[in-house]
């Protein structure tokens, strides 16, 4: 089996997207992770839902997680609009130097390879400079169990 068998339609934004939509996106949908692209559909990197996390939680907070008791509710209305005015390229990591896609033709071996070595929890399926689809690793898990 073959990337381009597994690839299937999934969301995807650009680095100009509102950043508070793309959350939006991962939460309404329930995914680990985004593929985000250039504006000429090339993708630039997956934008994890984590990530998006790590950018709206106040520093301290991850510093010393025993403060986020003594947050109201109302802080979790100022820590959503981190988020408003930004886009997608500002929540992306500094240093992001590993996009994660497969070539069309790659076996499932080596797509998984590349997920692992990336930790990624999706990636792009290419054929040349077209985007095919995601695969994504539940899918690749599925695919792999169902195949042994």
């Amino acid at each position: 089996m073959h990337a381009a068998q597994l690839a299937e339609e999934f969301p995807v934004v650009t680095l100009d997207t509102n950043a508070l939509d793309a959350a939006g996106l991962l939460a309404e949908h329930r995914l680990p992770g985004i593929l985000v692209t250039d504006s000429a559909g090339i993708p630039v990197a997956v934008l994890l839902a984590s990530q998006v996390v790590r950018f709206i939680v106040p520093s301290y907070v991850q510093d010393d997680p025993s403060l986020a008791g003594v947050l109201t509710e109302s802080m979790c209305d100022r820590i959503s609009d981190k988020l408003r005015g930004k886009k997608v390229r500002d929540v992306i990591p500094d240093g992001l130097s590993n996009v994660p896609a497969a070539d069309a033709g790659d076996t499932v071996i080596e797509v998984a390879a590349v997920m692992a070595r990336l930790r990624s929890p999706l990636l792009a399926v290419m054929k040349g400079k077209e985007l095919v689809g995601v695969i994504t690793a539940s899918r690749l898990l599925a695919a792999v169990l169902t195949a042994c």
